[in-house]
């Protein structure tokens, strides 16, 4: 059907412009959940060890991205650099599917040299979109392209609106973040950090009686303990060691062990010759043994580390976290 738009009133015009955009909204307009994913540090991987290795990790990525995918029935829609875009009917879909990754992701690594590991970020949105079964278009997808950049390595953000599409299972998995610059976006962003991992099964803090520090533990599945801050102009451990006693510092080693996920549990692997013991067991140097959230680490017989997880959880069956128990845990009752 053609038309002489030239031989148009304005009226007439802005008349048919509004029913474009209404035929427009109404065939190719729905809400989905928009995922994207990225590689940590690719800038520096490829730096560091060239091209082919760089190209490399991105196609780990995507390879694990793809198996993944038939979980939560989403569908790739662009990759770029790093970096993939994924769209889902439903956010727990899309959740599925990250914590799937990242698991597969844990499970890739452990046969990989640490400075090889591969460890990526997730963002989750869920929004009105324009698409064709193909193209993915919108404001939504702008904002949903941003989130990722929030989150830590190995870890997962959500906004508000995702947040308020997840069931039960997810919803008490998630915690509420300090709101977020993100480039490009107007006004701060309110997001939230989804728990994937089994709470009962891996902590998510430790505290270092001696120096009644608390930290965070980093998302990544190698996490290193040390003395040694930095060498060759590198981060050297993850969670710097020290006394207030200076004498019983020098008995840290500089690096001294580590703390590896795999898909089902956490490992702690001395490295050092010094002394560590879980739960008053010695480990041996080059040994690994389970840990969680209620082991006690004694290192070099100067530090007392209590492993501890504050994540969200759900009594089994539940689906209305406002009904979940506390289990020893939090439970964040926010919706």
């Amino acid at each position: 059907m053609s038309a002489d738009y030239e031989a148009l009133s304005m009226t007439e015009l802005i008349q048919l412009q509004a029913r474009v955009v209404e035929v427009l909204r109404r065939r190719f307009e729905r809400s989905l959940a928009l995922v994207f994913t990225d590689v940590v540090g690719s800038t520096q991987y490829f730096a560091r060890f060239g091209d082919v290795a760089g190209r490399t990790l991105q196609q780990l990525h995507f390879d694990l991205l793809s198996r993944a995918l038939p979980l939560g029935a989403g569908r790739l829609v662009d990759t770029a650099g790093d970096g993939a875009f994924t769209v889902y009917s439903t956010v727990d879909q899309a959740a599925d599917v990250a914590a799937r990754l990242l698991s597969t992701v844990s499970e890739a690594n452990e046969h990989r040299p640490q400075e090889h590991q591969l460890a990526l970020r997730v963002g989750i949105h869920f929004g009105p979109v324009l698409t064709d079964g193909v193209q993915v278009t919108g404001d939504a997808v702008n904002l949903a392209s941003r989130v990722a950049s929030a989150a830590e390595p190995g870890g997962v953000r959500v906004t508000r609106a995702a947040f308020g599409e997840l069931g039960g299972r997810w919803k008490v998995r998630s915690r509420a973040t300090a709101p977020v610059e993100l480039k490009g976006i107007a006004q701060p962003v309110e997001l939230f950090a989804l728990e994937w991992r089994d709470p009962t099964v891996f902590p998510t803090r430790v505290r270092v009686v001696e120096t009644n520090e608390e930290h965070a533990l980093p998302a990544k599945d190698t996490i290193t303990f040390g003395r040694l801050k930095e060498h060759d102009g590198r981060l050297a451990n993850d969670i710097v060691l020290w006394h207030p006693d200076v004498q019983a510092t020098m008995r840290l080693s500089r690096w001294h062990f580590e703390l590896r996920r795999t898909p089902s549990k956490m490992l702690l692997r001395a490295v050092s010759d010094q002394m560590t013991e879980v739960d008053d067991q010695p480990v041996a140097r080059g040994t690994e043994v389970p840990v969680g959230p209620t082991s006690v680490i004694r290192v070099a017989k100067v530090l007392t580390l209590q492993l501890v997880s504050d994540a969200r959880v759900s009594l089994p069956g539940e689906e209305d976290p406002r009904a979940a128990g506390t289990l020893g845990f939090t439970v964040d009752q926010r919706r």
